[in-house]
């Protein structure tokens, strides 16, 4: 395995001071952040698409680095109803043209969440028991038309332009995705076939309570790309109210969990045995530091989250 680092922890910065401070801390690899949700301040797909000299530029700015890509990310929500599910699905097929491009040959993303019926303008992310009330179990309807009528007919299409391309995705398991776990993944992929595995983030299945290492030996040769990402249970606050929390993410002292530095979750025994059985299933890729912790500087985040890394990684 070997690290690279999503640059979207460095998104007040330039594309080339970016490059900068990711060789600065001795990597050579950058997940680059061209579509979906954010301002892409280090390059855009559809813009870099529409503009050879752009293109020629991003490249060489890689290359006198010496720095390659580990892959692309453009997650959003190209399910969504309306202009934002336009705009994302959009994204979403030019960030796989411009990897196709580049031989890029990942592209990280998220599954997407659909409205929960026809005409409704919001997604509508469905985790209750789906048993009430008996006399019209809207919600067993609810998640038989997001999938069936939107999700897996969008995915079918997207996957064609993938394998036209040669890429694969690299799916994040997202809380309020249709893909959130090991089984929606697994459904997806049986409807639309092996071209779709999992970017597995451990942080998210930490934060909605399963085991990113029981995870790993469930999905196996599915696992296309690693965030290295921590959570940490917040104690006391957690023991009251669950881990359902939908507090800002910015209300760090309020929240019953938060992303955290690398380390400042789990301890580094928890990530020797993760980074063991990812090589144990036969996973010997990218392992990628998303760096999201607001308790700290960005700097001081990512200097802990690369420390931590270097000393559990399995290479």
């Amino acid at each position: 395995m070997y690290l690279s680092i999503c640059t979207g922890v460095y998104g007040a910065f330039s594309y080339p001071e970016t490059l900068d401070k990711v060789k600065a801390h001795g990597l050579d690899y950058v997940e680059l952040c061209v579509g979906g949700w954010g301002g892409y301040p280090h390059g855009y797909a559809t813009d870099l698409l529409a503009d050879e000299n752009k293109l020629k530029e991003f490249k060489e700015e890689l290359e006198k680095r010496d720095m390659k890509i580990s892959a692309f990310n453009c997650s959003g929500n190209p399910l969504a109803p309306g202009p934002m599910g336009e705009k994302h699905s959009k994204s979403a097929y030019d960030t796989v043209t411009l990897a196709g491009k580049l031989g890029v040959k990942t592209v990280v993303m998220m599954s997407g969440l659909p409205a929960g019926a026809p005409g409704d303008k919001i997604p509508n992310w469905v985790v209750a028991t789906q048993s009430v009330p008996p006399d019209n179990p809207y919600q067993e309807e609810v998640v038989r038309y997001q999938w069936e009528d939107v999700a897996i007919p969008w995915w079918k299409e997207f996957v064609k332009h993938c394998q036209a391309n040669d890429v694969r995705i690299a799916i994040e398991e997202f809380p309020g995705q249709l893909v959130y776990n090991v089984s929606t993944l697994l459904r997806l992929r049986e409807a639309v076939g092996p071209t779709v595995g999992m970017n597995l983030d451990p942080s998210h299945m930490m934060i909605m309570g399963a085991d990113p290492i029981a995870a790993a030996r469930a999905l196996g040769d599915a696992i296309y790309y690693v965030h290295g990402k921590d959570a940490r249970i917040e104690r006391g606050l957690c023991d009251v109210d669950g881990l359902l929390d939908n507090r800002h993410v910015e209300d760090v002292a309020e929240r019953t969990w938060n992303y955290v530095a690398v380390g400042c979750g789990k301890d580094l025994q928890w990530w020797k045995e993760f980074f063991s059985v990812l090589s144990m299933v036969g996973y010997k890729g990218v392992v990628s530091l998303e760096m999201e912790d607001l308790t700290m500087s960005v700097e001081a985040g990512v200097t802990t989250s690369i420390e931590a890394l270097e000393a559990t990684i399995s290479k």
